[in-house]
């Protein structure tokens, strides 16, 4: 991820890359990035390169840190970070458990100091344009989709104590925009399967609402090799609305019988988040668009689902 963000920053203007922070002794070689689908090659070898996170942090020169390691230490390096007066972007998940990305929000205010969580869905042209579809419209039922192979190029992955697995790999990016779109549900249910041992995680869940809406966030990591894709389907009082990376621009099916598509679901979309992220920290200017209180609350309902899974589809109350 950290070679698909330095790929981003070369289409943002005015950000100067300082420094890559790295304590392998040898990163600075051509790799290619996540979602990198043409597997285009980056010469790291350019970049001024540290070991020491220290020599990151204390250098008056650097004005914002991008963290994109281990989901584990993502809280404690930020906070760190944020104390030495650099702005933060961190990548999702914001971190693995409530207590820590409180501490993070908290550790900001008192810094004074920007920090955004690298949801980059709410960036991506496809979930921009069901976001926009949905003004003024009721939803009745929404499914989010992810699915993926077992990541196979980290040990630390693998260790769901130090990643949360697919729940928090995968899924935390529709639990994140779900919460944006229709806010926290009543109550949950979720079933699946876990096992760290084959790297398969896998979880459906169900959120219900007062109004009657029901949202339901399903997949995670299937066995090695399996295709990555995305999608959704919302079905409303005006029409169903379905978007998936294997093939469907985002559509609206109007009740009508009108088939609208919603635009193009092309865009690089971490450029148009680390393009946000650098306004906000030239600004000192708190992240509207992804505010770090909302990445909060998606690392809070990721855990009950999770939570909810081990109780094998039980309805229980949803409390963030």
């Amino acid at each position: 991820m950290g070679v698909t963000h330095l790929k981003a920053y070369r289409k943002v203007a005015d950000v100067e890359i300082a420094a890559v922070c790295s304590r392998d002794s040898v990163p600075l070689v051509q790799q290619s990035g996540n979602l990198d689908l043409a597997e285009e090659p980056l010469d790291l070898s350019c970049y001024r390169h540290c070991q020491d996170f220290q020599q990151v942090i204390l250098d008056a020169g650097i004005d914002a840190v991008d963290i994109c390691l281990p989901s584990n230490l993502h809280a404690g390096v930020a906070i760190q970070a944020l104390q030495a007066g650099k702005h933060v972007l961190v990548e999702k998940p914001m971190a693995l458990d409530a207590a820590s990305a409180r501490a993070m929000i908290e550790a900001a205010a008192r810094a004074n100091r920007v920090l955004m969580v690298g949801h980059v869905l709410r960036f991506f042209p496809a979930y921009q344009a069901l976001r926009a579809a949905l003004q003024g419209v009721e939803a009745c039922v929404a499914i989010f989709r992810r699915r993926s192979g077992a990541p196979g190029w980290s040990q630390w992955m693998r260790n769901f104590e130090e990643s949360g697995g697919g729940a928090f790999d995968l899924l935390i990016h529709d639990v994140d925009f779900a919460l944006h779109l229709f806010g926290a549900p009543q109550s949950l249910s979720a079933t699946g399967y876990s096992s760290p041992v084959d790297c398969v995680d896998v979880i459906t869940a169900t959120w219900y609402y007062e109004s009657g809406l029901s949202v339901v966030i399903t997949g995670g990591w299937h066995p090695k090799g399996y295709p990555f894709s995305m999608e959704y389907t919302v079905a409303t009082s005006e029409g169903t609305i379905e978007y998936s990376s294997a093939g469907r621009v985002p559509t609206f099916f109007h009740r009508d019988g009108v088939v609208e598509p919603l635009g193009d679901s092309v865009g690089d979309g971490f450029a148009a988040e680390l393009n946000y992220f650098a306004e906000c920290a030239r600004q000192n200017r708190q992240p509207d668009l992804c505010p770090p209180g909302e990445s909060a609350l998606a690392v809070a309902m990721a855990r009950q689902m999770i939570g909810a899974r081990a109780r094998r589809g039980e309805r229980i109350p949803c409390e963030l």
